[in-house]
């Protein structure tokens, strides 16, 4: 089982995170999924022999809302210089 945590958009109420849900556990091989309409997340697990996190990703957008991969959150650091 894969365990994947997408981000998404789109979504103002627990109705539409209840949509979301829905609409991606009728994707074969998934045997999980949970939103959090506070952080916009959606944790999915599945059988990555039968599904893949681009049907998920898919079944959100046919559900009407938008699936972005979870940022990974790394520390960027950008050099300024000439400043005085």
């Amino acid at each position: 089982m894969r365990k994947e945590t997408m981000q998404i958009g789109g979504m103002t109420c627990a109705a539409c995170a209840k949509a979301v849900e829905r609409a991606v556990q009728k994707v074969d091989g998934v045997k999980e999924a949970n939103v959090n309409l506070a952080t916009e997340k959606l944790t999915v697990e599945y059988d990555p022999a039968q599904a893949t996190s681009e049907a998920v990703r898919e079944a959100v957008r046919k559900a009407g809302y938008e699936a972005r991969e979870e940022s990974s959150g790394k520390e960027v650091t950008i050099p300024i210089e000439g400043m005085t």
